[in-house]
């Protein structure tokens, strides 16, 4: 295994006052409509089986002028990507006007109404009219190369013991397509998803830490959702993060998923900037110089490492590819540098090779020999090179007019090393580190959407607005422990949970106890995620399939899990299918009887031995055989009545 070369150590912990660190944030909602913002279609996901008897349309998309006369720096970086778009339009969830076919209907005004309800808790300043835009996407991802965005309100606040943030915006627009592949040339998109309402809430960049961002975006959401109109599940909430540090331009990072995960990835990209300005001013240190950087030649490698134990580069090879190198003055032990968690100086120069030249990666001389280049090729590749002390160099093996165009990305990425950082925008990955997407866009992406007329904030939709008015906290728990019967604990678990509207939906339709819907979304739950069961996948559908179960049978808690499971493992499942397959699983109150004491006579000296502290022994036995098949509280009772029979006799 090969041995990174660095010729510096970024710190992992920091003080991020000394640092200037600010936070901004953009939380992304969708709203739990009727409708779609821009027409009448459903606003919900459709299954693999409807996706998979869908048309398909294929399109490309290209960057066009604004109204500025300048073409926008993010739009041209996806032009020059060449791909094709295929997308599925499933019937039930899309029509003509996703597929850019027929024009906008007007604003969705339940839409409106809840976003106007969301500025008034943030006592933000409501526009007088409201205008849409064209803010032009060209990754594929709206049909009509732009999105249709508009600001409700500007304004308002969020407090916070660590300091208040203020809100700068907020905005109401059409989510965009979900991304069903990709490759190298092409994306596939479905239109489910593509114009469900979004309401977008931007902060101030008044954040100073990674867990004040944590606690303001808990607040946002926790807001949006005792509207009682936020949609619930895997997708319907994004946060994406702008963040500077002194010394670095502000970078965007989009897609957080997980609340939990947003304190990770500010430790991540903020050890990122600071290493970034570290590795700068080694380079300058060292008297690297972007002009020499950007005049290097490529140079054919090919011949040298055709004979490597490298499968990856003999495969290229053999496919018709061509390996080519390129010297990077002064920057040896640059590229071993690590940035983030498993993420080096290398890694992004990838990242722009992969995005601008779509190559699978590069190889670079911080990390070799290795990857079946020995040291005897390394030594050869320096000599051929005329590689100095200081300098390094990349490999890229491809077709040869990707490597091109990758090896110049990577010597431009590495001369703007020696004088900063660049502004980009990057994703969030699952471990909290971030990765390059794309140039950061800029004003001239947005011009005004012709096909939707302007709309007059006047005292009737005002009116509509209130009843969406979110309640505080404190008004909720009241609300949760004298009218439900919720005890304080349960109460903000369920608060805290993403199943709080779903409750409050579930209580009025079904004639279970309180207590046991909202022990069932938050305590069965979180047991069934610490099992590794996904429990996130099970849509509002089926739950309520899950309650109906609940009330028409009484089941226990041992049933309500086995039910849980069958829905995650079955999610096409129907009510009359889940009630065959629970009911053939329980067995009759005589039969438990008979296993527990056949249990208590295998095991009588046990039994005897330890007294009236058998209990639990005997019931760990006998639940290890019934468990899921009947509720855990009869068979206590029974278990406890067989006992005291032995035990007296």
């Amino acid at each position: 295994m090969y041995k990174l070369i660095s010729a510096i150590t970024v710190p992992k912990n920091f003080d991020y006052e000394a640092i200037k660190l600010r936070v901004g944030l953009e939380i992304h909602q969708q709203l739990d409509t009727s409708s779609k913002l821009f027409c009448n279609c459903t606003p919900s996901i459709v299954d693999d089986a409807i996706l998979n008897k869908s048309i398909h349309i294929k399109r490309f998309l290209r960057a066009t002028r604004s109204e500025l006369g300048e073409i926008d720096t993010a739009a041209a970086f996806e032009t020059q990507r060449q791909r094709i778009f295929d997308y599925i339009a499933p019937s039930t969830a899309s029509c003509l006007v996703e597929l850019d076919e027929e024009p906008p209907h007007p604003l969705n005004r339940e839409a409106l109404a809840i976003a106007i309800a969301v500025a008034m808790a943030l006592n933000s300043m409501i526009v007088n009219e409201v205008h849409v835009m064209r803010k032009i996407v060209v990754d594929g991802s709206n049909t009509t190369g732009f999105q249709r965005t508009a600001i409700i309100a500007l304004g308002g606040r969020i407090s916070d013991e660590e300091g208040d943030v203020g809100i700068q915006t907020i905005a109401l627009e059409e989510d965009a397509a979900r991304k069903i592949s990709e490759d190298s040339m092409s994306v596939t998109y479905s239109l489910d998803r593509l114009g469900i309402p979004l309401i977008e809430i931007s902060t101030a960049p008044d954040i100073r830490s990674p867990y004040h961002a944590k606690r303001i975006a808990e607040k946002i959401g926790l807001m949006l959702r005792f509207t009682g109109k936020a949609k619930r599940g895997i997708g319907t909430i994004r946060q994406d993060l702008n963040i500077s540090i002194a010394g670095a331009p502000k970078i965007e990072v989009k897609g957080v998923q997980k609340l939990e995960l947003i304190p990770k990835v500010i430790e991540e990209e903020v050890r990122r900037l600071v290493g970034l300005l570290m590795i700068r001013d080694e380079l300058v240190r060292r008297g690297a110089s972007r002009e020499e950087v950007l005049n290097q030649k490529y140079v054919d490698v090919t011949d040298i490492l055709k004979d490597s134990n490298s499968k990856f580069i003999r495969d290229a090879i053999n496919r018709g590819g061509k390996a080519y190198a390129v010297k990077l003055p002064k920057f040896s032990g640059i590229l071993g540098v690590e940035l983030q968690t498993n993420r080096r100086f290398g890694t992004e120069l990838a990242d722009y090779a992969r995005q601008w030249a779509n190559v699978k990666g590069l190889i670079h001389s911080d990390e070799l020999p290795g990857y079946g280049i020995d040291e005897s090729i390394v030594m050869e590749l320096k000599k051929y090179l005329e590689i100095g002390p200081l300098d390094a160099f990349v490999i890229i093996v491809d077709e040869p007019k990707k490597v091109f165009r990758a090896l110049e990305v990577v010597k431009q990425r590495a001369a703007e090393a020696i004088i900063g950082i660049p502004k980009e925008t990057r994703g969030a990955n699952d471990d909290g580190s971030t990765r390059y997407l794309r140039p950061q866009p800029g004003a001239a992406r947005m011009y005004p959407e012709t096909d939707v007329p302007p709309i007059r904030i006047d005292e009737e939709i005002l009116m509509e607005a209130k009843k969406y008015i979110p309640p505080t906290v404190e008004e909720k728990l009241e609300q949760l422990t004298k009218v439900y019967g919720l005890s304080q604990e349960l109460a903000r678990q369920l608060i805290h949970s993403e199943y709080l509207t779903l409750f409050e939906n579930v209580v009025k339709i079904y004639r279970i106890e309180p207590k046991t819907i909202a022990t069932v979304l938050t305590v069965i739950m979180g047991e069934l995620r610490g099992e590794g069961i996904n429990v996130d996948m099970i849509s509002d559908e089926k739950l309520y399939i899950l309650f109906k179960l609940i009330e028409d049978y009484q089941l226990g808690k041992d049933s309500i899990k086995n039910a849980i499971v069958v829905l995650v493992q079955n999610p096409m499942i129907t009510y009359e299918d889940l009630v065959n397959i629970i009911l053939s699983r329980r067995i009759s109150i005589d039969e438990v009887r008979q296993i527990v004491r056949n249990i208590v006579v295998n095991n009588i000296d046990e039994v005897r031995k330890r007294g009236s502290k058998a209990f639990q022994y005997i019931m760990g036995k006998v639940m290890s055989e019934l468990r899921g098949k009947v509720d855990g509280r009869q068979v206590a009772s029974i278990v406890k009545e067989e006992l005291d029979r032995v035990l007296s006799s």
